[in-house]
This record gives C-alpha cells, structure tokens and sequence, in this order.
C-alpha cells in the first residue's frame, strides 16, 4: 500500500521531529528529498556509531530518502533549492531554526504566490509568533515546559522520557496535518500552511494530567513507574526470585477477580478501605503492604499465571534486547529490512501496515543522490561539478 507513490516531498530537516514525519510519508510511497549540508548533514547522523557505524537516530527516521547536498547560503544552490521546489515539491517540510526558512525565501507567504498548491510545514519548539516564538528548543527542554517532567518520575527526581517523546509528538501532528492538507487539496486544488509547535504537540499528549489539575486542583503527583491515579497499577516485586511482574486494574470486577484469585484474600473484595479506585489510591500504603506479603513466596513467572487465570492485564518490564527478540512481535511478522551505507539492517514494519504494503527503501548516504537529482533539473555533468567544486553543493 503506497497511497502516497507520486506525492515529493522535499525537506529541510534535522535531528528528530521533521524527519519522523517525512520517514512516515515515505513510509507511504512519497518521494523524500532530504536536503543537507555539504560535508557534514543532518547533525544527527553524528549522534553515535552504533549501527554499524551509523547513528541510531538517523538510521530510525530516514529509510526511504534521498540525500541532496546543497549549500543553502550560496547564491547558486539557493536558486537550484527554489527551482526544486517550485518544480517538484507538492509538500515542503522544514524544522530549520527560527526564522531560517523564511530568510531563504522559503516561507509560506512567499512560496504560496509563486505555487498556490504547496503545502508547507513549519515545524518549531514553539509556534511561529508569540513571546517564545524566536526561543531555541530541544526535546528535553519542551518536556519541561509541557509540564511533562513535573508528572514523571519520583517524588524526589522529575525523570525525561527514555525517548524523544517532544520530537515524536510533533512528528506525528506534522504528518496527519500533511496527509490532511494532501486530501483538502484533492477537493480544492490549493495547499496550505501548516504551523507544528513541539511545546503544543507534547501540551496536547499531556491532557490527562492537565485536566486532573483542572480549576486550580493539586495535579497528578510522580509515582515512578507506577499510575499517579489509579491503583494498584505497576510493577510489584516477587520474593521467590527478586523478579517483578506489572499489572493494572481498571474496575471493580477486576478488583474482585484480583482479590479471589491472585492474592487468594476474598474477604478484601469487600474491605470498606479498598472498595473503589478512590479508597484504594487513599489507602495504597496499607494495600501494598498486603500485595507484596501476597507476593513474597512466588516467582515472575507464578504470579503471570494467576494474573492471567484472573483475567489480569499484565507486563514484563523488557530490555531493548528483550524487545529485539519479541515473540509477538516476530509471531506477527513485524520486522523488516532495509539496505544502507553499511549492510542491510532490521526495520519494523509501521504499525497499521502489512508485511510487503509500506516501502522499505535504503538509508541514504549523505549527498547519494545529488547529481541525479540535479540532472532532473537540466544540469549537465559540467555544471553540477562546478557547483561541486565551489562548494555549493
């Protein structure tokens, strides 16, 4: 399934937000053309060497591109960058630093009188006005100003998320808002600007504690790994093996069911102190003590069988490598590969699509398709290593 084959999208693109949602665009069958700088590219392809020698990062988000180098600043490449445009691009996607993108010329309200059907996306830490609106952003810092870090971790450490979960939000707002701007276009034939803030993208991600805090209330305080408003819902620890199983309850039959076949205790069921989520929540330090008493004499793998006789939603707390071997993941057929600078590597197939359905093309090398795709434009062999040897490309 490739809805997307004849869609391009060029993009100017670093780090983590814009290129996760140009790698999903591509995913679909668009042609991705990643424009980096001569030399040196997409800084993230120097974060670490742990693919082979590429950075786990780049390797993520950029399958399915192809490298253009081009030196934005020089007066050659820039007029190469706006021809690209004009001439290929249905979609333009830029996360640059504020203001950049405009300063080249590649600003909505400019591009839109020249190419009334582009559509633009601008992705920023924090929109494109406002008194933060020329403020530097990265992942990290956004989890702070979302409120993100105030609700995660422990009573004593505010924790970031163990992935760019800023970045991934605005990635994701990035790429449904294309998908929809391409369908508008469908009916209109007109493209349209469209405005991604990472501080708006992770404030929407953060809805549930933001409500819960509603009208001056006390939010959701750190509880670890464990739900802030709900529980039992976490990891317990088992006695016989030092291992540790999570588990949820969500109602009062999984409460019953819990209490009659897990801690083998159904008179608590019953227990004034426990009935209902809000009793137990108050009077968790008590019931705690109760479950891991419960849990003392058994193994992980004793306590999984009871939880699942009981109906019991439950989890292990896997490593990346746990998460490599998988089985359901592999039962389902879920890996992939694709080819790269260095070998063919593993790559999950996108959630929602089939095995074979979304395109799986190669990572590119930085500048790989460089004179190709100025070929399409009409250079000639001598013109492109000109602009080579002047560094503009």
């Amino acid at each position: 399934m490739q809805p997307l084959k004849g869609v391009t999208v060029v993009t100017l693109e670093h780090a983590i937000a814009a290129p996760y949602c140009t790698r999903h665009l591509a995913d679909l069958g668009a042609r991705v053309i990643k424009v980096e700088r001569p030399g040196s590219g997409d800084f993230a392809r120097g974060y670490d060497q742990r693919v082979r020698g590429l950075a786990s990062h780049f390797v993520w988000t950029n399958r399915s591109k192809e490298s253009l180098t081009l030196d934005v600043k020089h007066p050659g490449a820039a007029a190469l960058l706006e021809r690209l445009v004009l001439e290929k691009a249905d979609v333009l996607v830029q996360n640059l630093a504020p203001g950049a993108a405009a300063r080249l010329g590649l600003g909505h309200d400019r591009l839109s009188g020249l190419k009334p059907s582009l559509i633009v996306c601008d992705i920023s830490g924090y929109g494109s006005d406002g008194p933060y609106r020329d403020k530097k952003a990265y992942d990290l810092l956004i989890q702070g100003e979302a409120g993100f870090l105030s609700v995660t971790g422990t009573l004593e450490t505010p924790s970031k998320a163990g992935i760019s979960i800023a970045d991934i939000a605005a990635g994701m707002y990035a790429y449904s808002n294309v998908l929809a701007a391409l369908i508008e276009r469908q009916r209109t034939g007109a493209g349209r600007r469209i405005d991604i803030s990472m501080l708006e993208a992770l404030a929407e991600w953060t809805g549930f504690p933001l409500y819960y805090a509603f009208d001056g209330a006390p939010q959701p305080q750190r509880t670890g790994a464990s739900h802030a408003t709900i529980f039992p819902y976490g990891p317990f620890p088992t006695g016989a093996d030092g291992g540790s199983v999570m588990f949820g309850l969500q109602n009062e039959r999984e409460w019953v069911s819990f209490c009659e076949k897990v801690l083998l205790r159904a008179e608590l069921a019953t227990d004034a102190r426990f009935t209902g989520n809000a009793n137990r929540v108050a009077n968790q330090v008590q019931l705690r003590g109760l479950i891991e008493d419960a849990f003392r004499p058994l193994t992980a793998p004793q306590l999984v069988e009871r939880l699942e006789a009981a109906q019991i939603a439950n989890a292990r707390v896997n490593t990346m490598q746990q998460l490599w071997d998988h089985e359901q993941l592999h039962s389902r057929d879920r890996w992939s590969e694709v080819p790269s600078p260095s070998g063919v590597l593993p790559a999950l197939v996108p959630p929602g699509l089939q095995p074979g359905e979304p395109r799986m093309d190669a990572i590119p090398a930085l500048g790989q398709h460089t004179d190709a795709i100025l070929a399409e434009l009409g250079l000639a062999s001598a013109d492109i290593a000109a602009l080579r040897d002047a560094g503009a490309i």
